[in-house]
């Protein structure tokens, strides 16, 4: 098996690469929110939206596992839908959990959300179908794959030099 060369397409840039992909498609999807008339409603907003719309109000905890987010991840995003008048906080059960719900504007929202949310997901199997392999397969044969074995572990395997050491001021270790 041959390392690529140099340029912006090998693994060495997968980080890169997906990040760029993620830039395209959310910046493509905010600019049909904002042409619906909804500047600054951000596309990370939407498995939130849908999940407190079919399921009701719902703790961060409870957001973040509907999404497949971390916690923080879901934190942040509730706190900025709650600064756009999307959500509403209260406390939950105990003094660290927070609900949330959704607010008057959001629900007037939901139609026109819903509208664009199925129009994206039918662009999005259309743009599938052009791939030679469906590109949320690919995520989830991913994600599992990095379950079993995290990226930090393969990078330490492929050079034990890199493994942590134990030393005064935690300088890592350089060759």
């Amino acid at each position: 098996m041959s390392t690529p060369g140099p340029g912006p397409h090998g693994p060495a840039f997968l980080g890169t690469r997906l990040r760029h992909l993620i830039d395209l498609l959310d910046g493509e999807v905010a600019a049909v929110y904002a042409g619906l008339g909804l500047a600054g409603f951000r596309p990370r907003y939407t498995p939130m939206l849908r999940s407190l719309a079919d399921s009701g109000p719902a703790s961060i905890r409870d957001l973040a596992r509907a999404a497949g987010v971390t916690h923080s991840a879901a934190s942040q995003t509730v706190a900025q839908m709650a600064k756009d008048g999307l959500v509403t906080l209260t406390p939950g059960a105990d003094a660290r959990e927070r609900v949330a719900g959704l607010t008057p504007r959001a629900e007037e929202l939901l139609p026109l959300l819903r509208a664009e949310w199925d129009a994206t997901a039918a662009a999005a199997a259309e743009l599938e179908a052009e791939l030679p392999y469906p590109l949320s397969r690919l995520i989830e044969d991913t994600l599992r794959a990095l379950d079993r074995r995290p990226l930090r572990t393969r990078i330490t395997d492929a050079d034990p030099a890199l493994l942590p050491r134990d030393r005064p001021g935690g300088t890592p270790h350089r060759r």
